[in-house]
């Protein structure tokens, strides 16, 4: 099917950033064909025209760090940190895997959230607690395939007994709790390897390339070395993304100095396993040593802004980081730590946070860094460079049209800067992924949103009862992991990246 946008305001994205006032684009099947004004339009089977006029056409949004499993918990905890955070989020003591359908449902929640505003693409860094089984891995990527969204999905899922992840945790335990946490099953390296098998062969580059897989060991701590070099292994093998969260909190910087004697990217690095597909997550509590590694290895960042506020992890060096030439995209991250996934909010934070770092002024993020690291940015850390992200033939048809007209925009007087600072994804009215409308003036198109939605509040009634069996473990475990966070913030690391007063202290 062809399909020909006219009369378009355009950004492109492309490496000179080139822009029409008024021009067209030819999508057939999945991919641009064409950009230019007053293209011809004849002959072609199936055609369809859509009038753009007095609309913007750009890249859709990436949403570059997600985690879908956490859609479920949106508004359910207070601001706490990262450490405690998970104790009610991923339990380390929880017993029942997801279901098929569990996973389908609250998969395309936020995949129903983020087609109507706009983000085309995601990057799903799926945990299964306890474990992963194939099935719930079906139920999580078949949502995909049923939503029209392109994403790169992982496996994220630790293999270590709990208390090895953190600083002083095992002999703050009283033994009661730490020979619980050596009781809990451990998910075996073979058994991890199996599922990532399932997933691409069953998943990856499905539905014409919509649908792939990626590799993550959620952080370099939470795995063991045999395991992480066999993803590493398997990313290099299928030319995966892999997703690796390093140098999130202060306390896990104290967890470098105190088990590996060395900060966990160098750590990664002297493993030989630092490379140009690892997209590290967060990475806030990075020395120049670590982003001058990072940079050599060519890495990307996936920067998390909102998630970073709301669980006082801190705030990350962008200009440091983008002065090395190191690719940096962002994500909302999940649903229980931004709690939207609106890209536009993530955006709008990441222009505006690192304002307060740095009174040079002249190293503040600009308007047009930040629109290139939410479509192009997002795109090169997916492994998706030269595929989407731009709007020029060849590219995928990966694109939104948003109304001019709308106050966000008027009146016009930077596109950039009103795309970074007013809009909230109330202007988008068409959202296409791979050549295809998905979702049109508020409507998704591909699925029936109200019968979601339903079922959704049907799950939440059982699933209400693990929350709060979650909940009862962690409050068990919180006074243990609170004098642990208390004491590893407490430690000169050489650095500070939370926005504090001394005069205040």
């Amino acid at each position: 099917m062809a399909t020909l946008i006219k009369n378009a305001r355009i950004l492109t994205m492309d490496d000179r950033m080139t822009e029409y006032d008024r021009a067209d684009i030819l999508v057939e099947g999945t991919k641009i064909t064409a950009v230019g004004k007053d293209l011809p339009f004849a002959g072609l089977p199936n055609a369809q025209v859509i009038d753009a006029s007095g609309k913007l056409a750009m890249p859709g949004l990436v949403n570059g760090h997600i985690h879908s499993p956490g859609n479920f918990s949106k508004g359910t905890l207070d601001n706490l940190p990262l450490e405690i955070f998970m104790l009610y989020e991923v339990p380390p003591l929880s017993e029942n895997p997801p279901d098929y359908r569990l996973n389908y449902v609250r998969t395309m929640l936020s995949s129903l959230e983020m087609l109507k505003l706009g983000i085309t693409a995601v990057h799903d860094d799926a945990f299964y607690i306890p474990y992963p089984t194939p099935d719930a891995i079906d139920g999580l990527m078949q949502s995909y395939a049923d939503s029209g969204m392109r994403v790169a999905a992982t496996i994220d899922q630790p293999n270590v007994v709990e208390y090895e992840k953190y600083p002083f945790l095992r002999d703050l335990l009283p033994e009661n709790l730490r020979k619980q946490m050596e009781a809990a099953p451990l998910n075996r390296k073979e058994d991890l390897l199996a599922c990532y098998q399932h997933l691409i062969e069953r998943w990856h580059m499905a539905c014409d390339g919509r649908v792939a897989a990626a590799v993550s060991i959620s952080a370099p701590q939470r795995v063991t070395v045999d395991y992480f070099a066999a993803l590493s292994e398997l990313s290099k093998r299928y030319n995966l993304p892999f997703d690796v969260h390093i140098l999130e909190t202060k306390l896990q910087r104290v967890l470098g100095e105190e088990k590996y004697g060395k900060s966990l990217v160098k750590y990664v690095n002297d493993l030989g396993l630092l490379d140009e597909r690892m997209m590290i997550i967060h990475a806030i509590w990075v020395d120049d040593e670590d982003v001058d590694l990072i940079a050599q290895a060519g890495c990307s960042i996936a920067h998390n802004p909102l998630c970073n506020l709301r669980l006082g992890s801190g705030v990350m060096t962008w200009r440091r980081i983008r002065d090395r030439g190191i690719n940096v995209c962002l994500g909302s991250d999940e649903g229980c730590t931004d709690d939207t996934a609106n890209m536009w909010g993530v955006g709008k934070v990441a222009g505006l946070i690192h304002s307060i770092t740095d009174p040079d002024y002249s190293r503040w993020p600009k308007a047009p860094e930040i629109v290139w690291s939410l479509t192009r940015g997002g795109a090169h850390a997916m492994r998706n460079e030269g595929r989407v992200g731009v709007l020029a033939p060849g590219y995928e048809a990966d694109l939104i049209l948003l109304d001019l007209n709308t106050l966000n925009f008027t009146p016009m007087n930077d596109i950039y800067r009103q795309l970074v600072y007013c809009e909230n994804g109330s202007s988008v009215v068409m959202t296409m992924v791979a050549g295809r409308v998905v979702a049109e003036n508020g409507r998704v198109l591909t699925v029936d949103e109200e019968a979601i939605k339903a079922e959704a509040r049907e799950l939440m009634k059982s699933y209400q009862r693990e929350l709060a069996k979650t909940a009862d473990a962690a409050r068990l475990l919180e006074p243990y992991y609170r004098e642990m966070y208390l004491r590893a913030a407490a430690r000169d690391v050489g650095m500070n990246r939370w926005v504090t007063d001394p005069a205040l202290k």
